[in-house]
């Protein structure tokens, strides 16, 4: 407690302002707990769009296993996916974490792991259901 005092304290001048160009202490950038943060939502919105497109591949009048497959597939495979993902952030030591030369390539990754989360569930469905056409 008393070091955050201290510190909090020390980017202050008299005037009880903050000095110009520092930033709050503790506001590092953890590119490693961003990713970590990005990948878990990004597998809840790619199962939960699964589901829906699978529930409205049934719906479209094939009974057949089929769609029930694709779900399971697809959903068991993201998962060790996203995580070899997320282990290339995992591996960034704690000076790395907080460099923001790694803006760019962080920025590069979620966007790659968001198109893969959107489109995927509409992508390997539409496969799905042109295989299935030609049964």
């Amino acid at each position: 407690m008393n070091k955050a005092l201290r510190d909090s304290a020390a980017t202050q001048n008299v005037s009880g302002q903050k000095a110009a160009g520092q930033k709050p202490v503790g506001k590092k950038v953890d590119w490693r707990r961003k990713m970590s943060d990005h990948v878990a939502y990004a597998l809840l919105v790619y199962t939960g769009l699964q589901i829906f497109v699978t529930m409205g591949a049934l719906k479209s009048g094939h009974s057949s296993i089929l769609p029930y497959f694709a779900l399971i597939v697809l959903v068991a495979a993201i998962i060790p996916a996203c995580r070899m993902f997320e282990q290339r952030w995992d591996g960034l030591s704690d000076s790395d974490a907080a460099n923001p030369e790694l803006a760019d390539r962080f920025k590069r990754d979620r966007l790659v792991l968001w198109l893969c989360a959107l489109g995927l569930p509409f992508l390997l469905t539409g496969l799905f259901k042109v295989a299935y056409s030609f049964m």
